[in-house]
């Protein structure tokens, strides 16, 4: 399976995956994805470790599923993630997840928006200002857009 840069996770599909039409079931996307997203979090120096000593969490939003393709039992699929917009006032964030079947094709599209959550005060913050070097490491899509305002 070729993978790109932005390929945070492959993995193969497991029966436990699947629904009663027989492919993927539509939580397990949001698992890929959500997996992905952790995986680059980590790529790029910021582990759960780093979250969790800084009291925050990220929080979605939005979840929005665009299906192109089935995929079933043991396919082996990738995800790229991508980040397509980022606030850099209020550390609001979109990422755009592509998830390709083995052969290549485009399965599905997974879109969320988020921001970070004060795990104590459980109210939005921005991140600390030395996470910045780790954020400007987050793939950007094509089309991205940052708000300096």
């Amino acid at each position: 399976m070729a993978t790109t840069d932005n390929t945070y996770y492959e993995g193969q599909v497991l029966w436990a995956q699947i629904d009663a039409n027989r492919h993927l079931r539509h939580s397990a996307y949001a698992d890929f994805c959500a997996q992905a997203r952790s995986n680059m979090l980590k790529s790029i120096g910021l582990s759960l470790t780093d979250f969790a000593k800084n009291q925050i969490g990220p929080i979605l939003f939005r979840e929005e599923l665009i299906y192109y393709r089935e995929i079933h039992l043991d396919e082996y699929i990738r995800v790229e993630v991508e980040m397509n917009k980022y606030n850099t006032v209020n550390s609001r964030f979109s990422f755009r997840h592509t998830i390709y079947k083995e052969n290549g094709v485009k399965a599905a599209e997974v879109n969320v928006d988020g921001a970070w959550l004060d795990l104590k005060t459980r109210k939005l913050v921005a991140v600390p200002t030395d996470w910045q070097s780790y954020l400007d490491r987050i793939p950007t899509s094509e089309d991205y857009v940052q708000i300096d305002q």
